[in-house]
C-alpha cells in the first residue's frame, strides 16, 4: 500500500468503527498490517494526535497500538508487550459492553494473536532473575482466556450475532501458548467447550484444521493413538495441497502415530513432504533391526527432541522387538521358543540384555496383545498360540 499519513489512518479507523466494520478495523489495529511497517506510525507519545480524531475506547485502543508499534520499531519488545497487553485489556471491556453484537470478533482475533506473537518475542528479552520462563506467555494467555469466557458465556441462539463464533480462533491461540510453555493439561477444558458447542462444525475450515492438529497432538501425548490418528488425519487430509509446510508439520506427528497403530507410511509420502528422518526408522522397525533403530534414534535425536516426539518415536522399539521375535519364531518353526534364542537375537543386534530382561520384553508384548501366548518360567520358554501367534498390529 502507498504510504499514508497518521491523520488519514485515524479517519479510516474512525469510519470502520462507526460502520461496525470489524474486518477493516482488525487490519488497522494489527502489527502485521502494512501500516505497521511505516516509520510515521512509530510514535513514542501518540496521545495528542489521536485525541484530535478519536474518543472513547477506540482512542485508547489506537494509542496502545501505536505505542506497541514504536516499541517494536526500537527493538524494545517488553514495552511493546506491555502496550499490547493494555490494548487487549481495554478491548476486553469493550467486548463485554457489546451485548447484542459480534462484529468486533475479527478485531478480537487480531489483537489476541498479536499479543501471543509479541509475548513469544518478549520471552527472548527477559532480564530479571525474578522473571521465570514462559511468564509473558502465561500472562498473555490470561488475556486470551478472558476473551474466551466472554464468547463462551454468550447464550444467544442466533448464530449471526453470537460471540461464540469466536471461540475456536481463541482456543487455537491458547493451544499455541500452552504447547509452547508445556502446560497441556490446560487444553482439556478448552477441548470440552468446543466439543460441546452447537457451532462445532460451523467454524472455518482453517480453524478446524488447526484445532484438530493440536487436539491430535494432545491425544498423542496422552497415548490415545486412535484419537490422535483421527484428528491428525483430518488435519492432513483437509490442509490445502499447496500448504506443504503445514502438511509436513502435521506428518511429523501423524507418522509415528500411524506406525504405533501398525500402518507403515510409504517412502513416496516421506520424500514428498521432506520427513525422511522417518525413512530409515520405518525400515528398521519393519525388519526388527534394533541395531539400526538405535543408530537412527541417535543420529536424528535433535530432530525428534526439537519436534517433541522423541519419547513417542522411542515407543516404536516395542514393534521392532515384536517383528524380530516373529523372525525367530519363523526360523525355529515351533510354538515353544526358548527365551535364550530370543536373547541371542537381541545380543546379535547389540542389545545388552540378560534372560530376565528378555522375558520382561516378551511379557510387555504379550500384555499389549502383540504376541498371543504365555511365558513358561519353569522351562524358560515362550509358548505362543498355534493360531495367529503374532496378530496384525492394526488389530491390537
Amino acid at each position: 500500500m502507498a504510504a499514508m499519513n497518521v491523520a488519514n489512518y485515524l479517519q479510516i479507523v474512525d469510519r470502520s468503527w462507526r460502520s461496525a466494520n470489524g474486518h477493516t478495523l482488525s487490519g488497522y489495529l494489527s502489527i502485521r498490517h502494512e501500516h505497521a511497517k511505516q516509520r510515521n506510525f512509530h510514535i513514542d507519545s501518540p496521545e495528542n494526535i489521536v485525541c484530535k480524531f478519536l474518543q472513547g475506547p477506540l482512542e485508547e485502543l489506537v494509542i496502545f497500538h501505536l505505542k506497541c508499534l514504536y516499541g517494536i520499531s526500537v527493538g524494545d519488545l517488553l514495552t511493546a508487550y506491555q502496550s499490547q497487553t493494555c490494548l487487549v485489556q481495554t478491548f476486553i471491556k469493550l467486548l463485554q459492553a457489546q451485548k447484542d453484537e459480534n462484529w468486533c470478533l475479527p478485531v478480537m482475533y487480531s489483537v489476541c494473536s498479536d499479543l501471543r506473537l509479541i509475548a513469544q518475542q518478549a520471552e527472548k528479552q527477559r532480564t530479571g532473575a525474578t522473571e521465570k520462563p514462559g511468564e509473558y506467555l502465561e500472562k498473555a494467555a490470561e488475556c486470551l482466556l478472558a476473551c474466551f469466557r466472554i464468547c463462551a458465556a454468550d447464550n444467544r441462539t442466533d448464530d449471526r450475532d453470537t460471540k461464540r463464533k469466536g471461540m475456536m480462533g481463541l482456543v487455537n491461540q491458547l493451544f499455541k501458548v500452552y504447547f509452547r510453555i508445556n502446560k497441556l493439561h490446560l487444553c482439556k477444558p478448552l477441548i470440552r467447550a468446543i466439543e460441546s458447542s452447537p457451532f462445532k462444525d460451523s467454524f472455518s475450515l482453517s480453524q478446524q484444521i488447526t484445532y484438530r492438529y493440536f487436539v491430535g497432538r494432545k491425544a498423542m501425548f496422552d497415548s490415545d493413538y486412535k484419537a490422535a490418528d483421527k484428528y491428525l488425519s483430518y488435519a492432513f487430509e483437509n490442509c490445502h495441497k499447496l500448504s506443504r509446510k503445514n502438511k509436513r508439520l502435521i506428518l511429523i506427528y501423524l507418522v509415528p502415530v500411524k506406525m504405533l497403530l501398525g500402518y507403515i507410511p510409504s517412502r513416496n509420502v516421506l520424500e514428498k513432504y521432506d520427513v525422511l528422518e522417518f525413512s530409515g526408522l520405518v525400515d528398521a522397525v519393519c525388519q526388527g533391526n534394533l541395531k539400526i533403530f538405535d543408530e537412527i534414534m541417535d543420529y536424528h535425536e535433535s530432530f525428534f527432541i526439537d519436534s517433541g516426539i522423541y519419547l513417542i518415536v522411542d515407543k516404536l522399539k516395542i514393534i521392532a522387538y515384536r517383528n524380530l521375535f516373529k523372525k525367530v519364531y519363523l526360523i525355529l518353526n515351533k510354538h515353544q521358543i526358548p527365551v535364550e534364542s530370543l536373547q541371542t537375537a537381541l545380543e546379535f543386534l547389540n542389545q545388552d540384555v540378560d534372560l530376565d530382561e528378555t522375558e520382561c520384553i516378551v511379557a510387555n508384548l504379550i500384555n499389549e496383545g502383540k504376541i498371543k501366548g504365555y511365558i513358561s518360567h519353569q522351562h524358560r520358554k515362550v509358548v505362543v498360540s498355534k493360531q495367529n501367534p503374532f496378530p496384525s498390529l492394526t488389530s491390537t
